[in-house]
């Protein structure tokens, strides 16, 4: 879990290093004159861009590694809140779409059809909103 945690970690770390070099170099050819100013709709599109990109690293982290990061467990936590029951997401070995279980106490139940994609599209806002929020 340990090495999970680290390389999401170093992972963020090396977005927000990436994100602080583009800003500073923006801010310097600014100055310079050499770029007019990036307009405020543009810099949203932009940064949605990279939110977007990121989450979908997360949720890839999420399905196919065990172990959970702190992030991970966060979104977990607020998706069984939301939907009052746990879920364990898996690709199967035949190598399909990836397959959501919801733990009952008769044991894991795989979840199908409406509920699947409540689930999913769910994960996916709540993971851009994690994002969003520890992004500069």
């Amino acid at each position: 879990m340990n090495s999970q945690s680290a390389t999401v970690r170093n992972m963020l770390r090396t977005y927000g290093k990436q994100l602080t070099s583009a800003k500073r170099l923006a801010r310097f050819r600014q100055a310079l004159g050499a770029t007019p100013p990036m307009d405020d709709v543009a810099r949203q599109a932009k940064r949605r861009e990279l939110v977007e990109r990121i989450a979908h690293e997360v949720i890839e982290n999420l399905i196919v590694n065990t172990t959970r990061s702190p992030v991970i467990e966060a979104i977990l936590d607020q998706l069984e809140r939301e939907f009052g029951a746990r879920y364990v997401f898996e690709y199967p070995v035949d190598g399909t779409d990836v397959q959501i279980l919801r733990e009952t106490q008769q044991g894991p139940l795989d979840v199908i059809g409406n509920e699947r994609d409540k689930v999913m599209r769910r994960l996916w806002e709540i993971t851009l909103s994690k994002v969003d929020d520890t992004m500069l």
